[in-house]
């Protein structure tokens, strides 16, 4: 196991576009001197909030847990738009980091969101900002992308300043701005990531 401090990517996927955002966002951290990516994914849930897919997933990423969550030095969360917010199995993982937050492990770590969505005005920006909730509480520093990144102005598919995006109904692949704003921000929250960290 690496002795590196790394920046926890924790995404929920059903057709393969978030993870494919995560993916990226994890290869812009990994540009990063000093710090590494950490992937991870959350299990389904059923309509009555039970997990409906095995302890250890097939194919992908494994599962997260709460020890990946504590000891994260930045965190990238991402989830599909579901009306405007993020999926229940994402919301369903956060529900139960109440230990996290009464421990107060997160306080202080830069953290940013990412989201897909089918249609062009699917709730994009209304799903990051709701995932910025948890991570308030949490007490993370959010940060998300600034528009001294120049693909921000000239993208003409996803991305947003409240986190990287994808238009999945335009093409099922991520278009080349749309893997640039997500390694963009995967650099800045390494960047962070180890800023924030060395600070007594």
């Amino acid at each position: 196991m690496s002795a590196l401090p790394y920046v926890l990517v924790l995404y929920y996927s059903r057709n393969g576009a978030t993870q494919a955002l995560a993916l990226e966002i994890a290869q812009g951290i990994d540009e990063i001197d000093g710090i590494e990516s950490r992937v991870r994914t959350v299990p389904a849930v059923s309509p009555n909030c039970q997990a409906t897919e095995p302890d250890i997933p097939d194919q992908g990423a494994v599962y997260c847990n709460t020890e990946d969550l504590a000891q994260c030095s930045g965190l990238a969360v991402g989830s599909p738009t579901r009306f405007g917010n993020m999926a229940a199995a994402m919301k369903y993982f956060w529900d139960g980091t109440s230990d996290l937050w009464l421990s107060g492990a997160l306080i202080n770590k830069p953290a940013g969101v990412f989201t897909s969505s089918a249609s062009l005005h699917g709730g994009q920006e209304s799903t990051l900002l709701t995932m910025m909730v948890p991570l308030l509480h949490h007490g993370m520093v959010l940060a998300g992308i600034p528009f001294s990144e120049q693909t921000l102005t000239n993208t003409q598919s996803g991305g947003t300043p409240y986190g990287a995006s994808h238009h999945a109904h335009s093409s099922e692949e991520l278009t080349e701005h749309e893997r640039q704003l997500c390694r963009a921000q995967g650099r800045r929250l390494a960047q962070l990531a180890l800023k924030l960290s060395a600070q007594p």
